[in-house]
């Protein structure tokens, strides 16, 4: 199932991302393990909302529908071709390989056939990515079946590869920031400003207005959970999205970040307090969120460990190299 004319790449639109999301609200009480790592509430959000005007057809999807009058899907999955961004500092972000982002219904694994198969035909001549997570044993004896092998570099020690944390919200510390700093949202700041913002936590950055735009389009967004900390010039430096799903009751930070000359701070700490609070206000009883495991990259880790959030979950990278 897709939404193009015959002869023409499908384009994936708000509307599929929100039935993806209906799928991923139901993985999130059944088997959390297994959600795929971008298959959340949230970050479909976040990556479909900010990368939207820049990937165009460079997504495939297809959506596989329950087969009854609820509205449902039983699986889905997209794939991203390789393309070239333009980041903030004017150099080039490129992807060579294929990556595919799926989720099936843990009653319907079967369906992970399906998904690979179409995986093969719309990536053909390309090295075909796939990132399980540890707990999905169905899909791992199925990629090994097919010839896919754990990406070792990907999955390694110096690897780019992540853990999913979670942590309670019923008891929380009270948030603190330094003096001259205060919390604020994106409805007080305006998208221009929030857009900045995260340009300057992720620099170089791909982000611009029109991401911002994207991102804010998206269910479930709302700018009074976009929580950003300012400093006395009125200079944004640390920003948090906040992606809460009332059916779950789950809420997921994605992304956090700080303005690369405010580090060391406790700016992040101090956010990251002040966003849970503020998801627990939402309905949210669980925060999710998810950073790079691997052990030369502890910063984000430690940071999530700081605050109360501890691994429930974590990729592994697979690959079925081109020939």
């Amino acid at each position: 199932m897709g939404n193009a004319e015959k002869g023409r790449p499908p384009v994936l639109g708000p509307e599929q991302v929100r039935l993806m999301q209906g799928l991923a609200q139901e993985v999130s009480i059944l088997r959390p393990e297994v959600l795929e790592g971008g298959a959340t509430v949230g970050e479909l959000a976040w990556q479909f909302g900010k990368d939207r005007a820049a990937m165009g057809d460079r997504w495939r999807y297809r959506l596989w529908p329950r087969d009854d009058a609820s509205g449902r899907l039983d699986a889905w999955a997209w794939v991203s071709l390789p393309f070239t961004v333009r980041r903030s500092d004017g150099s080039a972000a490129t992807s060579h390989s294929a990556n595919l982002t799926w989720q099936v219904h843990p009653d319907r694994p079967e369906l992970l056939d399906e998904i690979l198969d179409w995986y093969a035909t719309e990536a053909p001549g390309l090295d075909r990515v796939v990132t399980p997570q540890d707990a999905d044993t169905e899909l791992l004896s199925r990629l090994a079946v097919r010839g896919y092998t754990p990406d070792t570099e990907a999955g390694g020690d110096d690897g780019d590869w992540h853990q999913f944390n979670r942590r309670s919200l019923a008891d929380l510390t009270q948030p603190s920031l330094p003096a001259g700093f205060r919390f604020c949202t994106a409805a007080e700041v305006g998208p221009a400003a929030a857009a900045q913002a995260h340009v300057d936590a992720w620099h170089p950055s791909t982000f611009t207005e029109t991401s911002m735009a994207g991102v804010q389009a998206m269910w479930p967004y709302g700018e009074d959970l976009h929580v950003l900390v300012e400093a006395a010039d009125g200079t944004l430096v640390a920003t948090a999205i906040i992606w809460f799903d009332p059916v779950s009751r789950t809420a997921e930070f994605e992304p956090v970040g700080t303005h690369r000359d405010y580090r060391r701070q406790g700016l992040a700490t101090a956010l990251m307090w002040h966003g849970m609070h503020r998801a627990r206000d939402a309905g949210a009883e669980t925060m999710l969120v998810a950073c790079v495991g691997a052990a030369g990259n502890p910063a984000a880790r430690d940071l999530y460990y700081g605050v109360g959030f501890k691994p429930f979950a974590r990729d592994v990278p697979h690959i079925q190299r081109s020939r």
